[in-house]
């Protein structure tokens, strides 16, 4: 029998309502329950396991906690991911290692096949366009996209700000711009208050 986890929940109450806009909420309340009913105790992090299977391209996002489950768009995504046997060469190449750390399923780690260009920027699905990453540096690495993502947020932010002229907003996104410059973090997106 298959496990229950987390994620199986959160798809499988998503394919039960295709194309509906879902508030996280709702979506959290039945996965508790259920995780509950197989467990015998809560979940923690749903929301962030919703939002996880968004970036993995499963879920639209909406609006702010807000996602609903495309099938089409799914098929699709399916389709952009690395074959079974592709997988195989990627894990075999690298020894079942993590090219970052080294460790792997010897160390009882779990491990992924990673994209190094992401398909959403045309990556392939190539043997030579993957690398085997450790659980823990794969959602390293998804957090350094969300970093861009959240620049990319905050610039809308500030241009809100900048058209209700909330000089108090505006001057908390330059802060954020300034911390991104600092560390020197995607700057190859463009700053909206240097114009």
């Amino acid at each position: 029998m298959e496990r229950i986890t987390i994620k199986s929940l959160i798809m499988e109450f998503f394919t039960n309502h295709p194309n509906r806009e879902l508030k996280t909420s709702t979506v959290e309340d039945w996965v508790s329950e259920q995780y509950f009913k197989a467990h015998g105790k809560y979940p923690s992090n749903v929301s962030t396991d919703i939002n996880q299977l968004h970036h993995d391209g499963r879920l639209i996002n909406i609006s702010y906690r807000v996602y609903k489950y495309d099938p089409d768009n799914d098929r699709k995504v399916k389709l952009h991911d690395f074959s079974d046997s592709v997988r195989e060469e990627i894990f075999k190449r690298d020894d079942y290692r993590c090219v970052i750390c080294g460790l792997g399923r010897e160390a009882g780690l779990g491990i992924a096949a990673d994209h190094k260009i992401p398909r959403s920027k045309n990556g392939k699905n190539t043997l030579e366009n993957g690398q085997t990453l450790c659980n823990q540096h794969n959602n390293l690495k998804k957090n350094y996209s969300q970093i861009e993502t959240g620049k990319r947020y905050f610039i809308k932010i500030y241009g809100s700000a900048k058209e209700k002229r909330d000089v108090k907003m505006m001057a908390f996104c330059k802060s954020v711009f300034d911390a991104y410059d600092k560390h020197d973090m995607d700057k190859q997106i463009e700053r909206p208050d240097l114009d």
